[in-house]
């Protein structure tokens, strides 16, 4: 359950698009701790402000969410009004919950995106990058831009961290993205979606994407089985795009780094998602040259995804290039671009596929 605290903030410290990062010094503790304040949801922190924390994901030494959350400001309450929320929004994101948030949704009533929105059912073939990790995201656009421009969209789905303002990386892919919309629980988006088929939808009508690229929040839910992992939801997205119309892309998570059998070679969790959950086909891209490690792993596992799917494999020569170049930083799970060159490669070459395809 929920973990509080209260204290004061000592200091501010970096911030980015929708969040502020602190230091609080605690009631009761010796040492400051780091916290994060979403600004649009409880306000703009200053030196000296109270606060009220949740300190589980702290307690617990998340990797990802690893910080003490920032609940409220209770002698600097933020106005009534969500900031950023548009007038006459319904959609409530993190339901039933102390934080739950009103947004406007994308195709609700008083959007200006209604009228496209109540009557569109079709993708027009428009390619669909899929992926179980946040941290693919980066390395898929830095493979689709590598091909030339494109008007790319992000669609955020909520198995990760509900608030797009968490992710660091996408506050820096700014202006490489048409926009982000966030589906389901998820929320702080550019436009908010209550399914993964009204938000990819409105990639297409609303945004003007040529491709749209989809992956849960950073920050993952997984218990080390076959099904308890949040991920497990993109052979999902994979019947999303087909029953609307376009065409799916597995961005298959490859490593020659992961410590865990399981990870190494083609994901257990990749093999889950596009073999037993995804019931229609999906392109699933693979490095044509693939670290000579993890080789025969993958082409054994491959041999059953082709039942369904079609296997690509796609040629990496200035991907790694690409993927250096890129002004956003790599990481999976504390490895950079060289601690787990397959897998960004691998994510590379699926957004050079998506670009071959328009």
């Amino acid at each position: 359950m929920i973990r509080w605290r209260s204290g004061t903030v000592a200091a501010l410290r970096r911030s980015w698009d929708g969040a502020s990062e602190l230091s609080v010094e605690v009631d009761g503790e010796l040492d400051a701790v780091k916290a994060l304040a979403y600004t649009r949801l409880v306000g703009e922190p200053a030196v000296g402000d109270r606060v009220l924390l949740n300190v589980g994901a702290l307690e617990m030494g998340l990797g990802t969410g690893g910080y003490a959350l920032v609940v409220a400001l209770p002698d600097n309450l933020p106005s009534s009004e969500l900031s950023g929320n548009r007038d006459n929004g319904h959609l409530v994101k993190a339901r039933y919950t102390p934080l739950q948030a009103i947004m406007m949704g994308v195709d609700e009533e008083a959007s200006p995106y209604r009228d496209v929105l109540a009557e569109a059912d079709d993708l027009d073939g428009m390619p669909v990058v899929l992926a179980d990790l946040h941290s693919a995201l980066p390395a898929i656009l830095a493979g689709l831009l590598a091909s030339g421009p494109v008007k790319l969209a992000y669609l955020m789905t909520d198995g990760g961290a509900l608030p797009a303002w968490f992710s660091r990386t996408l506050s820096a892919l700014k202006g490489h993205l048409t926009g982000t919309i966030t589906a389901g629980q998820a929320f702080g988006g550019d436009l908010e979606a209550t399914t993964v088929h009204s938000g990819l939808l409105a990639a297409r009508h609303a945004l003007g994407a040529d491709v749209t690229i989809v992956a849960q929040g950073p920050g993952n839910l997984g218990t080390g089985t076959r099904w308890g992992f949040s991920g497990v939801a993109v052979g999902e997205a994979v019947n999303a795009v087909n029953t609307l119309g376009g065409r799916a892309v597995g961005s298959l998570r490859i490593s020659d780094a992961d410590p865990r059998p399981r990870h190494r070679g083609v994901s257990h969790h990749s093999v889950t998602a596009y073999g037993r959950v995804a019931l229609t086909p999906a392109d699933l891209v693979v490095p044509a040259d693939l670290p000579a490690s993890v080789a025969d792993e993958v082409e054994a596992t491959l041999r059953l995804l082709a039942e369904r799917h079609t296997i690509v494999r796609v040629p990496v020569d200035g991907l790694d290039e690409a993927l250096r170049a890129f002004p956003v930083s790599l990481s999976t799970m504390g490895r950079d671009l060289d601690g787990d060159h397959a897998y960004f490669l691998s994510a590379a070459a699926a957004g050079r596929h998506a670009a071959s395809l328009l």
